[in-house]
């Protein structure tokens, strides 16, 4: 059954239901569906999209890219949401790389998608089409309103359905492809995870072009038949206003969201308490992000995966804490998890190893990346490249990205483990550690810090820090002060520009 099949019974069961609200129009279940199967018709028929091909999609959050991902899914063709942060070239690898065949865009980014297409690595390719959809008119639904609808068929839920980039941390993007089978068992992972039921109002702010967005809460509520209140992108007194005035039950923020949200002037002045519980995740999430939503009577649950995981993998349960609070939570009900060490054998309890996933909402694999492919699998597990421990009661526990460990001297040293010395000083805003090369040493670990505005902040006191709390061979050899930390379109750090400034470069013309 593919997951286009979900919206048509709605549509029967429940018609007038909201199942999109949306500052420039709602969708009813029964219009969604009509917008569903006519859009569908119109790849098929109009645009000529033949199953198994890419179509990609340029905006910011809308109802007309949920329109495209179920059409998708009813057509057999693919979707590659793309990250509209992104700069031209960037965006002109993922369009080159998945071979999309239609991109279709909103008319913010017209200007964008000229750049793409006149990148060299599309060269003029005249078999790439641009189609131009407004949100603020109606979208897909006002704009077909008047076309054949295509009903539901008989697909294949083994069918491709997405092809999501990776956040690009490090290196260049790859394209996991995600099956609408893996889309089904999400679900079913982020129901059991948020007790979700038919009745909550999903509030989504976080942008749909990461899996993040897209499916930890949003398309498991449109399985349900619950209501999705979508957000073209997040601002944080427009959440908190959002959450006072509308009343949703749940919503999903990542860390630097949970920050944003708690620093501004009008945190105290709106009611939470419609919120059953927030889930967060993406990274390492620190104490001092949850506790104040905690404080307030708003549960904080704790999500891992990735992209390539759909990414509901590993979860804490709506009324699981505050006893787990800190953890990653339990393998999922449709997912396996385990942490092996490097020689290949499974970690004991409390021993740091590589958190590996096992489930059909995994990846098939990259697109294009065979090689790539086969070095992420062992014997079937998708190994996260992240670093975690199993405690003596089952729980998982975050500790690092594998990539990101400093080798000092033979040791061993977590950046998170520092990171979260420096997070805890009243005169830092925010903080990472990385590792630079070392003659001696083969790495050293540098701390990059921003300092709060107006405080008086020098290496001296930054140091200090560590002394009494942490092993002295890993301590920060230096300190570089930043005017903020660069970050990607999900407030992931990039680790890459945080090495460049460790070595010496300049940032915001000053000299590091």
């Amino acid at each position: 059954m593919t997951i286009d099949r979900w919206i048509a019974a709605h549509a029967g069961f429940s018609p007038d239901k909201p199942a999109i609200r949306f500052h420039a129009g709602d969708l009813t279940y029964a219009e969604f569906d009509r917008a569903i199967g006519k859009a569908a018709h119109w790849i098929t028929y109009e645009r000529g999209i033949k199953r198994g091909e890419r179509i990609a999609y340029l905006g910011t959050n809308a109802p007309d890219m949920l329109v495209l991902l179920f059409a998708a899914a009813r057509t057999g063709v693919i979707l590659v949401p793309l990250n509209w942060r992104l700069a031209p070239p960037e965006l002109a690898h993922a369009v080159s790389d998945s071979g999309t065949k239609l991109l279709i865009h909103q008319p913010a980014f017209a200007d964008t998608v000229l750049a793409i297409l006149a990148d060299p690595l599309l060269g003029g390719d005249a078999s790439v089409e641009a189609c131009e959809i407004d949100p603020t008119k109606g979208g897909f639904a006002a704009l077909l309103a008047e076309n054949e609808s295509l009903e539901a068929g008989d697909g294949d839920e083994n069918d491709p359905l997405l092809i999501v980039y990776t956040s690009g941390t490090t290196g260049r993007p790859k394209g996991a492809v995600l099956t609408q089978r893996a889309i089904l068992l999400n679900a079913l992972n982020a129901r059991h995870m948020h007790d979700m039921r038919g009745e909550d109002l999903v509030l989504t702010v976080l942008p749909m072009f990461h899996v993040g967005g897209l499916n930890i809460q949003t398309t498991p509520a449109l399985y349900l038949g619950a209501t999705v209140i979508l957000h073209e992108r997040f601002h944080p007194r427009e959440t908190l206003a959002a959450i006072s005035a509308e009343g949703p039950t749940l919503t999903v923020l990542v860390p630097a969201t949970l920050a944003a949200m708690i620093s501004h002037p009008e945190w105290g002045k709106h009611d939470l308490a419609s919120l059953r519980a927030i889930a967060t995740g993406s990274s390492d999430v620190p104490l001092e992000l949850m506790t104040p939503f905690i404080e307030r009577g708003v549960p904080v649950i704790q999500i891992y995966g990735s992209s390539e995981t759909a990414p509901v993998a590993i979860y804490q349960r709506v009324g699981d804490i505050p006893a787990e609070l800190g953890a990653i939570g339990r393998p999922g009900l449709h997912s396996r998890a385990r942490i092996m060490l490097s020689e290949g054998n499974e970690a004991p309890a409390g021993e740091v190893g590589e958190i590996e996933i096992l489930g059909d909402h995994v990846t098939t694999g990259y697109w294009n990346r065979t090689e790539e492919t086969e070095k992420t699998f062992r014997g079937g597990w998708f190994r996260t490249g992240d670093l975690g421990l199993v405690d003596e009661n089952g729980l998982f526990w975050f500790k690092d990205r594998l990539k990101n460990v400093i080798i000092s001297g033979g040791e061993n040293i977590y950046p998170a483990e520092l990171e979260r010395v420096l997070r805890e000083l009243d005169f830092v805003k925010e903080a990472t550690v990385v590792g630079r090369p070392d003659p001696r040493w083969g790495e050293v670990p540098v701390a990059v810090v921003v300092p709060k505005e107006g405080e008086n902040c020098d290496e001296t006191s930054v140091l200090q820090a560590f002394e009494g709390r942490i092993a002295r061979y890993k301590h920060p050899k230096t300190v570089v002060f930043a005017g903020e930390l660069p970050r990607n379109a999900l407030g992931k750090i990039r680790v890459d520009q945080v090495r460049e400034l460790a070595m010496g470069k300049v940032l915001d013309g000053r000299e590091r």
